[in-house]
């Protein structure tokens, strides 16, 4: 029998794909679940802690399960399905978070997957560490951006085209930076 607080976080899970996250109440989870309010309140203390546990939950699941494998677009190509597959609760979780909250998890994600690729691609041990930084920084930025924008247009996009056009530069760049070492920068 699977326990309380994944039922809990399952009922909560398929409400979001039902109505807008601001219209869910405990009173729906629990009436889903069919456990009562004290239950609910003895493993989360609100609604926006039951949302930030499940976003945690299944962002740490990507990662562990696919964002160490060394191909950026093992981790992406999941984690766009699992939107896709998810797009109303996914688009309600967008509109209803504060945007540094969201953007925040995201970007955990990306900087994962990227930090992982630059590792099994050896780019760490070639280049100075503010340099490796920089490009981490660079592709990560790239991505979250591409996904919020993507989000903004209501997940109309092709954002696997886009994440695997991105995911070809990030290899070219690093096979490059692995091939020249580190060139100087002339000073501005």
């Amino acid at each position: 029998m699977r326990n309380t607080k994944a039922l809990i976080a399952d009922a909560f899970a398929q409400l979001l794909e039902e109505k807008p996250y601001r219209r869910i109440t405990v009173r729906d989870i629990v009436e889903r679940c069919g456990v009562n309010r004290n239950t609910f309140y003895r493993y989360y203390q609100d609604i926006p802690s039951l949302l930030q546990a499940l976003v945690q939950e299944k962002g740490d699941w990507l990662i562990e399960n696919y964002c160490r494998r060394g191909q950026p677009m093992h981790c992406i190509r999941p984690l766009i399905q699992y939107s896709l597959d998810h797009r109303r609760a996914v688009l309600h979780v967008y509109r209803s978070l504060p945007r540094e909250e969201f953007q925040t998890g995201l970007s955990r994600i990306a900087g994962s997957l990227v930090e992982g690729y630059f590792e099994k691609a050896g780019v760490a041990l070639t280049i100075p560490p503010e340099d490796r930084a920089l490009l981490m920084r660079f592709y990560r930025c790239a991505m979250v951006g591409s996904a919020l924008d993507w989000l903004e247009g209501g997940m109309e996009t092709d954002l696997l085209a886009e994440a695997e056009f991105l995911c070809r530069l990030m290899e070219q760049s690093g096979q490059q930076a692995l091939l020249l070492g580190h060139p100087p920068i002339p000073p501005v």
